[in-house]
Formats: C-alpha cells, sequence, structure tokens
C-alpha cells in the first residue's frame, strides 16, 4: 500500500503542467489499478482470476478513496489527521480484501513484500488517534 501512495505521489508529482497554467491531470484511477495490478501479478505469481479481482478491488476503492479526499477538499477540512485516517480506511479495505482473494502462499509473500509493514504503521496511527481522543475525553 506504501508503494501504492508513493506511485500516486510520483504520478502527481510528474504530471505534464502546460504553459497555459492548466490544472495537472488527475491520475486515473483506472491506471493506477492496473499498474498495482501487474506490479502485484509478477510479485505473486497470481493466475488470470485473482488478477481479475485484484484489479475489481483497487479500481473500486481507488475511485472511493479519491472521491472521499474530493469531499475532504470541498468541505475544506484542514486537519491532515483527518485525510490520513480515511486515507487508512480505504487501504484497509483493500488489504481485507486481498486476504480473501490471495492463497496463503501468495498472502505471505504479500506481507513480506510490505503488507505487513503498512498495515503495522496503520495500526499505530489508528492506536495514537484513539488515545489522543480519549485523552480529550477524559478533560
Amino acid at each position: 500500500m506504501k508503494r501504492t501512495i508513493l506511485a500516486i505521489a510520483a504520478i502527481l508529482a510528474f504530471c505534464p503542467v502546460g504553459l497555459t497554467q492548466e490544472e495537472p491531470k488527475e491520475p486515473d484511477a483506472y491506471e493506477l489499478a492496473e499498474k498495482e495490478t501487474e506490479r502485484l501479478q509478477r510479485l505473486l505469481k497470481l493466475d488470470d482470476g485473482q488478477a481479475f479481482y485484484v484489479d475489481s478491488i483497487l479500481q473500486s476503492n481507488y475511485i472511493g478513496l479519491m472521491e472521499s479526499m474530493k469531499k475532504l477538499q470541498k468541505s475544506r477540512v484542514s486537519n491532515s489527521d483527518i485525510y490520513m485516517n480515511e486515507r487508512d480506511a480505504w487501504m484497509q479495505k483493500t488489504y481485507d480484501a486481498y486476504k480473501l482473494v490471495f492463497t496463503d502462499e501468495q498472502w505471505a509473500a504479500y506481507l513480506k513484500s510490505g503488507g505487513a509493514r503498512e498495515q503495522k504503521a496503520r495500526d499505530k496511527r489508528k492506536a495514537a488517534m484513539q488515545a489522543a481522543l480519549s485523552k480529550t475525553k477524559k478533560k
């Protein structure tokens, strides 16, 4: 997932900008999903059926994530923790869906390739947010 976020950031950073001050083109969820599916298919040796499911999961979740972020921006949310929490929720959905698609060996390889580290980081952020919430409720 961290690689996915880094891929999105890289795409945003290198979007070609015209001379007429046009807004940079937003990365296409379908393209991002296709690239990540290809990466996972190579890494985990997914069969065609698994690749189809992974691509469908990623397309759906990328679109949902982008829509959620746009809603937060339109609401003029300025707290970065809220954006991170929303991103983590969508990444958790993807993680949970992968569990259903991958075999035990593929799941182990996925965790070893960074999935476990990303899950640990999400859990740590979630625990920190809950601790902060409980601290404010005690006051």
